[in-house]
């Protein structure tokens, strides 16, 4: 418990969290309320879209307000990976790990710690993200008399399960982390294959069915699996493979656990000082 309050003492006396945590509503705003509206105006000007080449369809049986809300996770999972990932890397560049591992010797205990604690702030910055593109998404289908499905069941358990994907990614980030203690590369690495890598290996895997199968296990699919709903689903070609939402929940762990376990036996057992 020591180890753990420790950590959330290293997150909240920063700025980090918060200039993180502003650039997250920032961008999900700016996605979910743009997107929104622009649907919503060719949904209610159908005419005036299509003399200006703007006929957006969603694909069969999708729903435009999950699709908004969804951009929280779709988009924004990136953010808590960061944080998580600058949870371990800025020990190493600050040389701060080793006062840690003076206070706590056992580093399996610090490296849970951190599991952990980016669990539980990855879903505050689920809150944080779902708080926003729930309001300006809504506002948006609101503005052009479309059904913002807020009093639906459906809806809450998506954010629910959305809020679950983002803590899990946050756990996600510790794993790297530990794998990759380069501050600068480990930034890299995430913003390259969140926003550039991944989304071209699962348009790509969409193509074929075998590979389709396959696809559903990136991280960014299993994480859309989890919520329900994600924008990347309209840019797949044909319908996408997705695995059950339990079933992603489990892939994303899983993938969080085995990046911690890995880091923690090889990068972790160094002198770091």
């Amino acid at each position: 418990m020591r180890a753990l309050g420790s950590e959330f003492q290293k997150v909240f006396t920063t700025r980090m969290w918060w200039l993180i945590a502003i650039l997250l509503v920032a961008y999900v705003a700016f996605l979910a309320g743009g997107f929104g509206a622009f649907l919503g105006w060719t949904i209610e000007n159908p005419d005036a879209a299509q003399t200006t080449g703007n006929n957006t369809q969603l694909p069969p049986g999708m729903q435009l307000a999950p699709l908004l809300y969804s951009f929280a996770s779709s988009v924004g999972y990136v953010f808590p990976v960061l944080l998580g990932a600058l949870a371990v890397t800025g020990e190493f560049r600050h040389k701060t790990l080793t006062p840690t591992f003076l206070a706590e010797p056992h580093r399996t205990t610090v490296l849970s710690a951190k599991f952990v604690s980016q669990l539980v702030v990855g879903a505050g910055l689920g809150v944080v993200a779902f708080t926003t593109s729930v309001g300006t998404g809504a506002a948006a289908l609101a503005a052009f008399g479309l059904d913002t499905e807020l009093d639906t069941s459906d809806t809450w358990a998506l954010i629910g399960r959305g809020v679950l994907a983002m803590a899990l990614w946050g756990a996600i980030g510790v794993g790297l982390g530990a794998l990759v203690p380069n501050q600068v590369a480990a930034i890299v690495i995430v913003i390259a294959f969140t926003q550039f890598i991944e989304p071209i290996l699962r348009l790509a895997a969409s193509l074929n069915e075998v590979t389709a199968q396959i696809g559903q296990f990136l991280p960014g699919a299993a994480s859309d699996a989890l919520v329900g709903a994600s924008f990347y689903n309209i840019a797949a070609v044909g319908s996408p493979e997705a695995l059950e939402w339990w079933q992603g929940g489990l892939a994303l762990l899983a993938i969080g656990v085995v990046a911690t376990v890995i880091g923690g036996a090889t990068t972790w057992r160094r002198d770091v000082s």
